[in-house]
């Protein structure tokens, strides 16, 4: 469906195609193209917005720029792989041109707490240049905020959000900001309630297509996270800057469930009833700083460092009865906790190298330290311990372990304006890393990886923009993999073992971007087609000890190639009169495949599934200081298959409509009501397991889940001072 020998293509080489390109456009003069669009602050003064993101949310196309490009979900993946550690030097959004010195505590996360009134323009920068603060493989957003000798501002938000089990949990944020000479500042408070309630049903049958159970969950999620932020940007002189960024963060996210199970293959049907309480905390914090100096000669030399701290602790307790309320025993204890560590410094020098042309030098040092522990407790013969719930301890395989990885990256980056319409961004990254286990699993391994490149950008026209791009990935390994684990996924299975030998997943990505931004700010059309050759896949391997105990682990299981096409519009409504109305939409289709050993089968590459699509709608009535819309996404059925070494799970899509409705009223506040799936989706995934290997095709029981969420409602009060 696809060509699978892409490297066999006459001609086929990424470097070669670029210098060709590169060499066309230097031999003859073209027009000179700005390609940064500009919006300034008097561009949304019609639409009474409140802070930065009301401000970005008025711009045709933003969903574009904004994007978090993740695997397999919205486009296709790209730099944010999941499990990244260190910081690297990929950002979306700047603020006075800079990133924020976090990660957790980043700009994405500010724009909520940044008044509009404090912004003097904002800037869509869709070319490459030295004078970034960041590499720029896609689009940036630079929020650039007025310059004055003081100024202050009081932003607040107040919400009160509905469940459909009836319960109303209150939120809000409130955050100060301002300009006192050459220093910036903000301080903010966040309240954020993340209340659950999960339905589902779930039938399945036998091999023989005989009955075997129904098993009915009702499971609430009591979660409200508290988020103190503070961020200051000192200008220590006309050629010094220092940014300082604190965030501490704390959740208690409580669950309980209930569970009822009639089991069909007794005579008559007996049913047992099952009832968890599941206490949790996490806790984290950041503290970054971000140094600049700019030398005379325009060169800058910056050096940025970063530490943070996780914490996770959940505990799981399961008790049995045969009567809803009747005498209750306790079958299952499960105790995980987590902490994770990360040490970041990283230090560059960019200056000019030629005429058009700067390079940036630098080195990055990372040290991430997770120390985990799991105790299971079964109601089992033995004798119990206090330590596992009363419950006699079951051994776990690396049940206790501390994972410590020292990683250092060493870069160079060029930048090339070929011309007034042509830009060429090449980096060369090395990579060299060293990860220690230790605990109940002792293991100590070293990798290097050379990471190259390559970014081409064309100006066809003051509209219309052609981008390529070749890059070799890493996929960070996830050190929770390397440990046991608790399995939330699957009640037949309460742990995952963990493997030392996981390796890291590569990839080769080629990109290529068409972008047409229709005249008179009128929308943007944007076109994108991948293709990503994988080496070393994550997926699972066989672990069993013996034909009798089937498991398996996280593993490599083989290479593996993605296709894939993203369509993505934005476009107002001004050819029929109403230039404030403006329609977003997209589809995303991509075919994955991997030949994957356990079963034997040809698969997708997790987690590019099918695809997805989505649409949006917003309309500004501005003469009444009120706009509506609405926002619907939704997969390609049968969209993402899990495949394990006896059994596989059929994830259905999740498709989510949400409407709002929003005005400036009383006080000058502004006031927002929310319907949150609003269809009530019902989403059923199928899991089918087999008796032995999957490979063997001996079905032995299947499962159908449906499940539901239910509806919310919210309604929000913000307001600048």
């Amino acid at each position: 469906m696809f060509p699978h020998k892409i490297r066999s293509l006459p001609g086929y080489n990424p470097l070669v195609v670029f210098a060709l390109i590169a060499l066309l456009q230097t031999g003859y003069a073209q027009e000179a193209i700005d390609s940064t669009i500009t919006y300034p602050a008097s561009y949304f003064a019609q639409y009474d917005v409140v802070t930065a993101n009301d401000m970005l949310n008025r711009i045709p196309g933003i969903s574009l720029a904004l994007n978090v490009i993740t695997d397999g979900n919205n486009n296709g993946g790209n730099n944010n792989i999941p499990n990244n550690r260190g910081l690297g030097g990929a950002a979306q959004i700047l603020i006075n041109g800079k990133r924020m010195a976090g990660k957790e505590n980043e700009a994405s996360t500010q724009l909520d707490r940044i008044a509009a009134s404090q912004v003097d323009y904002i800037e869509i920068i869709r070319g490459s240049s030295g004078n970034l603060d960041v590499s720029n493989t896609g689009q940036l957003i630079n929020i650039v905020l007025l310059e004055q000798s003081s100024r202050a501002s009081l932003s607040t938000n107040f919400s009160m959000t509905s469940f459909s089990d009836g319960t109303v949990e209150p939120g809000g944020s409130v955050a100060y900001s301002g300009q006192r000479g050459r220093l910036n500042y903000l301080f903010s408070a966040e309240l954020k309630p993340g209340y659950e309630v999960f339905e589902s049903i779930e039938h399945s049958i036998n091999g023989d297509i005989s009955p075997n159970d129904r098993i009915v969950i009702d499971r609430v999620k009591d979660l409200s996270t508290l988020t103190l932020n503070s961020n200051f940007n000192f200008d220590l002189s006309d050629a010094d800057s220092l940014a300082i960024n604190l965030l501490y963060s704390e959740a208690d996210p409580p669950s309980k469930l209930e569970r009822r199970i009639l089991d069909f293959n007794t005579d008559p049907a007996t049913d047992r009833f099952e009832r968890e309480r599941i206490p949790a905390t996490k806790d984290n914090w950041e503290l970054g700083f971000d140094y600049e100096h700019r030398f005379g000669n325009g060169a800058r030399f910056k050096f940025l460092t970063i530490i943070n701290e996780v914490n996770n602790a959940t505990t799981r307790e399961r008790f049995v009865s045969s009567a809803p309320g009747g005498p209750e025993q306790k079958a299952l204890f499960l105790d995980n906790r987590t902490r994770t560590r990360e040490r970041i410094a990283r230090t560059s020098y960019t200056f000019g190298l030629a005429e058009f042309q700067t390079l940036e030098l630098g080195i990055e040092r990372a040290q991430t330290i997770l120390d985990s522990s799991l105790k299971q407790g079964l109601n089992i013969p033995g004798t119990p311990s206090s330590e596992h719930g009363g419950l006699v301890p079951v051994m776990l395989p690396i049940a206790d372990s501390s994972v410590e990885e020292i990683r250092y990256e060493g870069f160079i980056i060029h930048n090339w304006q070929i011309n007034t319409r042509s830009s060429l961004e090449s980096s060369f990254l090395f990579e060299s890393s060293e990860i220690t286990q230790t605990g109940d699993a002792r293991n100590q391994r070293d990798f290097t990886f050379p990471k190259p490149k390559f970014s081409f950008r064309y100006d066809i026209n003051s509209s219309a923009q052609f981008r390529a791009t070749v890059e070799k990935l890493i996929r960070q390994l996830s050190f929770t993999e390397f440990t046991a684990t608790s399995n939330t996924l699957d009640d037949d299975q309460d742990v995952f073992r963990g493997n030392p030998e996981l390796v890291q997943e590569e990839s080769w990505r080629y990109t290529l971007n068409l972008e047409y931004r229709l005249p008179n700010d009128g929308g943007v059309l944007n076109s994108r087609l991948f293709y990503y050759d994988f080496e070393n896949v994550t997926g699972r391997v066989d672990a069993s000890l013996s034909p009798d105990r089937l498991e398996s682990i996280a593993g490599n299981a083989g290479d593996g190639r993605v296709l894939g096409l993203d369509l993505d519009s934005s476009i107002r409504f001004g050819f029929i009169g109403f230039p404030d109305a403006v329609l977003t939409a997209g589809v995303l289709v991509q075919d994955s495949r991997i030949k994957d050993p356990l079963i034997d089968l040809v698969r997708k590459v997790v987690p590019f599934d099918r695809g997805n699509y989505r649409i949006g709608f917003r309309h500004d009535v501005t003469s009444r200081s009120f706009n509506y819309g609405f926002n619907y996404g939704d997969g390609i059925n049968n969209n993402r298959p899990f495949y394990d070494i006896d059994k596989v799970l059929f994830l259905a899509s999740q498709s989510d409509l949400t409407f709002f409705v929003e005005t400036q009223g009383f006080a000058g506040l502004t006031y927002r009501f929310e319907a949150i799936n609003t269809l009530d989706h019902e989403r059923c995934n199928i899991r089918n397991r087999y008796d032995g290997y999957l490979r063997d095709g001996v079905l032995k029981e299947l499962e159908e889940n449906c499940s539901t969420i239910g509806r919310s409602f919210s309604l929000k009060i913000r307001g600048t001072f």
